[in-house]
């Protein structure tokens, strides 16, 4: 559950993410090398809100809250077709983004002090993170390379939250879309 600015886990910060098995045998060559997330232990993921609640906030009524507001949002397809970028960042771009915003937006709304990315940013973009830290070229080249197995699809059904505890995030919760 990469930043996206290269910052490094802290102990205790939680995320909540789709994640989408179906990038695995696509990305994972990229990712294990260039995304500290993957080698930090998240799966290929789209982020729904990160950073989420501290792990010392995490309770039952917390988990009981999660469960019901994931609930009510219905399970959806995204389709990855495209990359996309941004600085020394490459991404795949998830369509349609909706849902993806709708999740986010319901969350925060429950709990307004867990802004996205720490409300560092003024817009969310919904993306699954392929490569970050690199230069243009080799961005291009990892680009060009997936061209010829864009694009796929993926059914979402649950938001997980993960758990950094100091050497992986670990998978603490999931939560099922609803039907």
């Amino acid at each position: 559950m990469a930043d996206d600015s290269g910052a490094a886990f802290e102990v205790g910060q939680t995320g909540l993410i789709v994640p989408i098995p179906e990038a695995e045998p696509i990305l994972r060559g990229w990712r294990d090398r260039l995304d500290p997330s993957a080698e930090a232990g998240v799966p290929a993921h789209v982020t729904v809100l990160y950073p989420f609640l501290g792990a010392s906030r995490l309770d039952a009524r917390v988990d009981s809250a999660l469960a019901d507001l994931v609930g009510r949002h219905p399970a959806f397809d995204l389709r990855f077709a495209t990359c996309g970028r941004f600085p020394d960042v490459l991404y795949l771009v998830p369509e349609p983004d909706e849902p993806l915003h709708r999740l986010t937006r319901s969350i925060v709304e429950r709990w307004p002090e867990a802004p996205p990315y720490g409300g560092r940013f003024t817009e969310t973009v919904p993306h699954l993170t392929v490569a970050q830290g690199r230069q243009e070229p080799v961005l291009d080249a990892i680009e060009a390379d997936l061209a010829g197995t864009l694009p796929f699809t993926s059914h979402v059904t649950a938001v997980e939250l993960m758990v950094y505890d100091g050497t992986r995030w670990r998978e603490r919760a999931s939560y099922p879309l609803g039907g």
